[in-house]
């Protein structure tokens, strides 16, 4: 994949607006041809296959062992804001710690265009990252983080996987005072993060207490404040290369 350079300064400007969503195209390649390359490896041999799966979690899985080891990839363009993947998959998918996460870090040969490159990469838990996004996001009764419905019935595509985040919407004294009240009668645990049936019936109880409202930026990977997310931000941002519109580009952040 090549970027072809801009033909005018004011291209270049367009260019820089856009080419950050570049990001899932790359993922998707790196996708297809990692499969690929590790079902090509020795090591593997006669034990099981590689397999990409679209749509499911993990994009890609080893078939032939329980459990089954898989790896979920995301790509950052880190000239953007920020890094705006999102990872919404319960920690009820995580408790044989078999899935890592690996973000890649890319920028394009000459910054705007080129073959893209990638500059850094981090390999984490995928359970490590669904449990720090739970614990920073989840705060009753002003945000709620919910699991998904029971839903091992449905066709594998209409199966729900992921959590989302609610956020109150304008409450009363009153309603937090009752909201607070429910929580303490939880016990010193209530206000920490379960991804239980009973926590998330005691949620639900809750949520009845006041208007909560759908946060849509919830569970971005920028905000989750992962240790090992936040170093491989850390480190990226303070790349430097011999490119002076690159160095002064990640010196910005």
């Amino acid at each position: 994949m090549t970027v072809e350079p801009p033909v005018s300064p004011e291209a270049a400007v367009n260019l820089s607006k856009i080419i950050s969503k570049l990001s899932p195209i790359l993922g998707n390649l790196i996708e297809f041809n990692v499969v690929e390359y590790l079902d090509d490896q020795e090591e593997f041999a006669g034990q099981g296959t590689w397999l990409r799966q679209d749509p499911g979690f993990p994009d890609a899985v080893f078939d032939g062992v329980t459990p089954q080891p898989g790896f979920e990839i995301k790509a950052w363009f880190p000239l953007s804001t920020e890094i705006t993947a999102r990872f919404k998959d319960s920690q009820n998918h995580f408790t044989d710690n078999n899935t890592d996460v690996c973000m890649l870090a890319w920028l394009p040969e000459k910054i705007l265009y080129g073959k893209p490159q990638i500059i850094d990469v981090v390999i984490v838990s995928g359970r490590s990252v669904a449990e720090a996004r739970d614990n920073h996001y989840h705060n009753p009764p002003h945000y709620l983080v919910r699991e998904p419905e029971n839903t091992e019935n449905r066709t594998s595509n209409l199966q729900q996987t992921n959590t989302n985040g609610y956020r109150i919407q304008d409450p009363t004294e009153d309603q937090l005072r009752r909201a607070n009240e429910l929580i303490e009668s939880w016990g010193p645990d209530g206000r920490k993060y379960q991804p239980t049936h009973e926590y998330q019936e005691k949620l639900r109880e809750l949520m009845s207490i006041a208007n909560y409202r759908l946060d849509t930026n919830y569970a971005k990977m920028d905000r989750i404040v992962h240790p090992g997310l936040e170093e491989f931000k850390s480190r990226v941002l303070k790349l430097k290369s011999n490119h002076p519109i690159s160095t002064a580009c990640l010196s910005v952040g």
